[in-house]
């Protein structure tokens, strides 16, 4: 198995409606892109200060099947449309489990 996990941390000007579009538009990828096996999402729960604002955790079969789910077009869409207008900082990380 193969985990991609990214935190997101939004702008100061980012709205309710556009977080929610967010996960809404990510939710998605699921029903178009097969090669994802398990998907978590969702905003910090404001326990420790200093966090990222959102994460996303992804599973997938191989290194090819998360490729396939990196390059998609309907991810890359979410990414362009809705992520990085909101975007502050982002980190990420691979790794085989």
């Amino acid at each position: 198995m193969f985990r991609h996990v990214v935190l997101f941390t939004w702008v100061e000007e980012a709205t309710d409606a556009q977080k929610a579009a967010v996960v809404t538009e990510l939710s998605r990828l699921t029903e178009i892109i097969p090669e994802i096996r398990a998907y978590t999402l969702g905003s910090d729960a404001g326990v420790n200060p200093g966090n990222h604002e959102f994460a996303v955790v992804a599973d997938f079969d191989s290194v090819d099947d998360y490729l396939v789910y990196r390059d998609h077009p309907e991810h890359q869409a979410v990414i362009a449309e809705h992520i990085k207008p909101i975007l502050a900082s982002r980190a990420a990380v691979q790794f085989a489990f």
